[in-house]
């Protein structure tokens, strides 16, 4: 179907998901703002409000199955690379989705590396969701931010971490990061973006 072929193809679009914003740090990379109005054409953000049991179970199997695989292993990742005050509401409405991509870029890059690898299979529906949602999300046309504004603050600082993190985390604290994070993505970060104003 062509949501099936929209999907397969936002694998290759993951490494141009930024576009490099110059700042007074330096010049670091960062997603494009996205709009957020579900009405706009070709944009249908308002889907995922909420995702199906279905969907949300294939995630949990996959959760499930890689907290097994941890009891096997010692490990341990501080500082953590979601903490708890990762909450996409204290962000302005046109900044939420520019911290949505990164942080769904992200999770693509980690989860399709360990479908290769650990997880295999188990991880096809998750990937198959999330890619979608993620095609979703780029065919929304540009947000209209305020005159001159930059991601700065808080936006900057976890877009600059979330960028940084293949480089700075351990294979397996990466890992564990993404996995761990990914219903708060789902189920807080997706539905915050996908409900535009009313998320407050």
């Amino acid at each position: 179907t062509m949501k099936d072929v929209r999907g397969d193809t936002a694998v290759g679009c993951v490494l141009v998901l930024t576009a490099v914003v110059l700042t007074a740090t330096g010049a670091v990379p960062f997603p494009k703002p996205l709009g957020v109005l579900a009405d706009a054409r070709g944009c249908h953000l308002a889907q995922f409000q909420s995702l199906s049991p279905q969907e949300l179970q294939a995630f949990k199997r996959a959760k499930d199955t890689f907290e097994e695989s941890l009891s096997q292993k010692a490990w341990s990742c501080r500082p953590r690379l979601f903490p708890r005050t990762w909450d996409l509401q204290q962000l302005k409405v046109w900044e939420r989705p520019m911290a949505l991509e990164a942080e769904l870029a992200l999770t693509l890059k980690v989860l399709e590396a360990m479908a290769d690898s650990s997880l295999g299979d188990i991880l096809d529906q998750p990937l198959h969701t999330l890619r979608h949602i993620h095609s979703e999300l780029q065919a929304c046309p540009p947000a209209q931010p305020p005159a001159g504004s930059q991601p700065r603050g808080r936006l900057h600082h976890w877009l600059q971490r979330l960028h940084d993190a293949p480089e700075k985390e351990s294979l397996g604290c990466l890992e564990a990061s993404v996995m761990f994070n990914v219903f708060r993505l789902l189920t807080r970060d997706l539905k915050c973006v996908a409900s535009g104003d009313l998320c407050v």
